[in-house]
């Protein structure tokens, strides 16, 4: 339940900590258990960063603003400390009112004592909060494996309705906005002693020379409302697991502009966040659930762009605490700074755009293999994968896991479908991204138009058949849970009987396990 301190170098992480009040005395007072009514003998706990202290007492938590004065925030009176719990509140109740009590003034008394929401002149101010069990906050789960693909949906289309309700600012961002998150980045990158010779300057120069040329995107991004006042600070360590939801909570509250920012930049952090973790598949996961809640295909060429910069903000972040720590502390830092440079570096590299096409009967696993393969095809987070399994179900207006009648595949309504799977595809290669087609495919006519699509946007294609012995098909759609796809026992025998001939698309063999259908796959993609 504490902040990051990643959001505090948006702009400059050189720390002029200029401490203007003693909090010695409130310090004190939130330590001592009897300040809550409790017995002597009661454990506060304690946590912190270079901008808060938190003490943890029975099920609640108190959050204090270090009375400092830095380039990015100003803490430096009690009245702005209570202003800023109460932006604080205000703002994380948009995404957490479970969590957020309120904020409690701390007066002193007539006698001379501190006290909480007294009568007599203000001290200082807290934030009041709920507790929750650390081991449900998204960093701890990913360190554990314990993020499942559901989980990983459901916050997607969490970070897509907040989006969706945030307000819309046009006095800020687009362009602008960026040139000046990156002035801030080069001047912290300039300072960052602890990364190699030389990877400052020359991520600074990558990060700017992709900036030329996204400015006319951003800018237009910007006009079209796409420049919000967003969570500003959205990584693993700000997502907890509130009675099996996903909870967005500790945004970037002090400062509007610094959260006034392009939807997909903040999206971008909690992608890199996944990626720089090892999960490349479930950074790719959330980036697809997201584009399937909310139409952002025109900003793909972006994504590695602001991965990069958050990867970059972490890097002189990361160096700047290393230059604060000392042992074993100072080397891990040191060697976590040095990974996201080179981590933004890699992201900035170009990789082409390309499609691959996976057809096959229903119970062949093109869905698994789409998301197996996805993070691998193109620039990152890797390939848009469209499914016409999804994309029947939104054109029915319901979620992709809800059953829709047998209305809902007459063939009028399959070939509105394929229709629409080769617009998005061909959007999403116009957009220099990536992406993956999955259907049946099995007329000729459908397999023709989406390697049309492909060889009109002047892509490499791959046309992936995968194959598998009837009773693998039947068992695998007999065993679907709260899958996109509706296709029964049925519906295989159906397609079984009406395949005339082989594809012209690489046959694989999809009776072997997963992973190795995956990779037999990705050989076939680099003779393709």
């Amino acid at each position: 339940m504490k902040p990051s301190g990643a959001r505090a170098a948006e702009h400059d992480s050189q720390e002029a900590d200029m401490r203007v009040e003693d909090q010695t005395e409130v310090l004190e007072f939130l330590g001592n258990p009897a300040s809550y009514g409790m017995p002597d003998g009661t454990r506060v706990a304690t946590a912190g960063t270079h901008i808060s202290s938190i003490f943890l007492v029975g099920r609640c938590a108190f959050k204090l603003k270090r009375a400092v004065q830095l380039p990015y925030v100003d803490f430096s009176t009690a009245a702005r400390r209570l202003a800023a719990c109460r932006d604080e509140v205000r703002l994380n109740r948009r995404t957490a009112p479970m969590l957020y009590t309120g904020v409690r003034r701390i007066t002193r008394e007539a006698d001379g004592r501190l006290a909480f929401d007294g009568q007599g002149e203000l001290v200082d101010a807290v934030v009041e909060m709920n507790r929750f069990d650390q081991r449900d906050v998204f960093e701890e789960r990913a360190a554990q494996g314990r993020l499942d693909p559901a989980m990983l949906t459901e916050l997607a289309r969490v970070v897509a309705r907040t989006h969706d309700h945030a307000g819309v600012v046009h006095r800020r961002g687009g362009a602008a906005g960026i040139a000046t998150v990156l002035d801030g980045n080069e001047r912290a990158l300039d300072g960052a002693h602890f990364l190699p010779a030389g990877l400052g300057a020359a991520l600074s120069a990558g990060l700017r020379a992709a900036f030329h040329g996204h400015e006319a995107l951003l800018d237009a991004r910007e006009r079209a409302g796409k420049v919000r006042w967003c969570h500003g600070d959205l990584h693993l360590r700000n997502i907890c697991l509130i009675d099996g939801k996903p909870v967005l909570f500790d945004c970037l509250e002090f400062d509007e502009a610094m959260a006034t920012i392009d939807v997909l930049y903040d999206l971008a952090f909690l992608v890199m966040d996944l990626w720089r973790h090892g999960l490349r598949s479930e950074a790719n996961l959330v980036f697809n659930r997201y584009l399937d809640e909310r139409d952002e295909v025109e900003g793909l060429p972006l994504m590695p762009f602001f991965m990069a910069m958050r990867a970059g903000i972490r890097a002189h972040v990361t160096a700047e605490q290393a230059g604060r720590a000392t042992g074993p502390r100072r080397a891990a830092l040191v060697s976590e700074a040095q990974a996201y440079a080179v981590l933004a570096m890699r992201l900035l590299a170009p990789v082409p755009g390309r499609m691959v096409a996976i057809g096959g009967l229903s119970g062949t696993g093109k869905s698994t293999v789409a998301a197996a393969i996805a993070d691998q095809v193109g620039p990152a987070p890797g390939a848009r994968v469209l499914e016409s399994d999804r994309i029947r179900k939104r054109l029915h207006g319901v979620r992709a896991e809800a059953r829709l009648s047998e209305q809902a595949y007459r063939p009028a309504v399959s070939a509105r479908v394929y229709a629409d799977l080769a617009r998005d595809a061909r959007a999403v290669l116009d957009s220099r991204h990536a992406v993956v087609v999955d259907a049946v495919f099995e007329r000729m006519a459908c397999r023709e138009c989406i390697e049309r699509v492909a060889r009109e946007a002047c892509v490499p294609f791959t046309g992936i058949w995968l194959h598998a012995r009837a009773q693998t098909l039947l068992a695998r759609v007999d065993a679907r849970r709260g899958d996109a796809s509706d296709a029964t026992a049925e519906v295989v025998r159906a397609q079984m009987a009406a395949q005339s001939g082989p594809v012209p698309w690489v046959r694989i063999d999809a009776d072997a396990p997963p992973g190795e259908v995956a990779a037999r796959v990705m050989r076939a993609m680099e003779t393709t």
